[in-house]
């Protein structure tokens, strides 16, 4: 029988539930040629309005996946597993947690992403790094992993390409934020990433893009439910994006961050719970520790031993980034011409953070991208910035901004005042708001 599209929009759009085929013939045409924009751009509307069951959300997203390549770690002596994060402020969360998990024994062939909005993207920030390829071939990004268990880098060509081209059309057709579609979005990549387990860091509050707790746990329950529908082992945490994660914004800076983080020179309390909650769920998802509590005594040693530093300065290494990159950040990381404090008008407490006008305060620096074509300054951004709580005054800055000029520092201060409120106390938002395990 005659495969027609316009069918499978017809039967979304009237609220019908699509047969695994229909899925599965529909994305395959997208891929090939075969279904065009105008009737991708039409199901994903479809989609948006009348929503996907579980079992249609999996059957899209295996479908998405098997648009292209899917790798193979067979040849890999330990478990294979990653982490993805729905996106936030001074989430550089990626950069310690890779090198953790490899310092316990897991392999991470972590595939990452740009910028998007208000968010910083984990790639952006290794562009910050000389020499560091984020593109490399598979060939050389087989051989960091096998040689240091984990390699950071951007999404290839061949994997999920139809998620790739399809997003493109949700982004200027209004469905981003369907939650099916993001669904299959995420897990199509780190399913074709050839994953044994997954830890999903869902990001809640107002630096968050699902600002409420519950929008923020129907996609946590989305993502592990599908994920492990499709045999991915998965489970995810929901933590709190009220106020930037690390006290850095900035891709540079993110990077120094993260350095002074697994050095021990220099670790954000927020930060560091977050990152060892992470990594203690894969620790004891692929079968590292029996519970989570042995589970985080593993993670926190790894961490506290230097052994994650010493994977962390091998993968710049092999991925072509300095050789001395961890004893002599400062000389390979280029500085901002102009570095001063921000100071909030008037005194208190900081009692709330928008934290996504923070990230468009780093955007507007040049640190993030306007339009997708933008170069980004990697030197700028804000460091020590005051978490909620702090004091603020005259004399006590809520903020260092690195800038690449006068009138982009004064734009950016304004911006991140604007984004600062100042009262008694502020209201505490627990860190970690929820765990979601697979349901067995």
């Amino acid at each position: 029988m005659v495969f027609l599209p316009q069918e499978v929009i017809l039967k979304k759009r009237n609220g019908e539930t699509l047969a695994k085929n229909d899925i599965a013939q529909f994305i395959a045409g997208f891929a090939n040629g075969t279904v065009s924009y105008a009737q991708a751009a039409a199901f994903a509307m479809a989609v948006y309005f009348q929503d996907m069951t579980m079992d249609e959300r999996v059957a899209l997203t295996l479908a998405m996946r098997d648009s292209g390549a899917v790798l193979d770690w067979s040849d890999l002596d330990g478990p294979v597993a990653d982490k993805h994060s729905t996106g936030g402020v001074g989430d550089n969360v990626s950069l310690m947690l890779a090198p953790i998990l490899a310092a316990i024994g897991i392999y991470v062939p972590m595939i990452s992403g740009r910028g998007l909005g208000h968010t910083g993207g984990t790639l952006d920030k290794f562009d910050a790094i000389p020499g560091y390829a984020t593109s490399p071939d598979n060939a050389l990004f087989r051989k960091v992993v096998k040689e240091t268990r984990c390699a950071i880098i951007g999404q290839t060509a061949d994997l999920a390409p139809a998620d790739k081209t399809l997003y493109s059309i949700r982004d200027v057709t209004g469905t981003v934020e369907s939650i099916a579609l993001i669904t299959a979005s995420i897990l199509s990549k780190k399913l074709a990433a050839g994953l044994g387990a997954l830890v999903l860091d869902v990001k809640t509050g107002s630096g968050a893009f699902m600002p409420t707790l519950e929008k923020s746990q129907a996609l946590a329950e989305s993502l592990v439910t599908v994920a492990n529908g499709a045999g991915l082992k998965t489970g995810a945490l929901i933590t709190d994006m009220n106020e930037p994660l690390a006290s850095a914004a900035g891709n540079g800076l993110e990077v120094r961050n993260a350095v002074d983080f697994l050095t021990g020179t220099h670790q954000d309390p927020r930060l560091r719970e977050v990152t060892l909650a992470l990594c203690a769920e894969i620790a004891l998802m692929t079968g590292k520790a029996s519970t989570l509590n042995q589970a985080r005594a593993m993670v926190d040693a790894a961490l506290d031993s230097g052994r994650a530093t010493e994977h962390f300065a091998r993968m710049v290494a092999a991925l072509g980034g300095p050789k001395d990159f961890i004893d002599h950040m400062d000389t390979h990381l280029a500085a901002a011409p102009l570095i001063r404090d921000v100071f909030a008008d008037g005194q208190g407490s900081v009692s709330a953070i928008d934290t996504r006008a923070v990230g468009m305060a780093v955007v507007a620096l040049g640190g993030g991208r306007a339009t997708p074509t933008d170069a980004i300054d990697h030197r700028v951004g804000f460091d020590r910035l005051a978490p909620l709580g702090a004091p603020a005054d005259k004399a006590t800055p809520i903020a260092r901004i690195h800038a690449a000029d006068e009138a982009s520092a004064r734009d950016a201060e304004a911006r991140l005042k604007r984004a600062y409120s100042l009262g008694d106390a502020a209201s505490q938002n627990p860190l970690i708001a929820d765990r979601i395990v697979p349901k067995e």
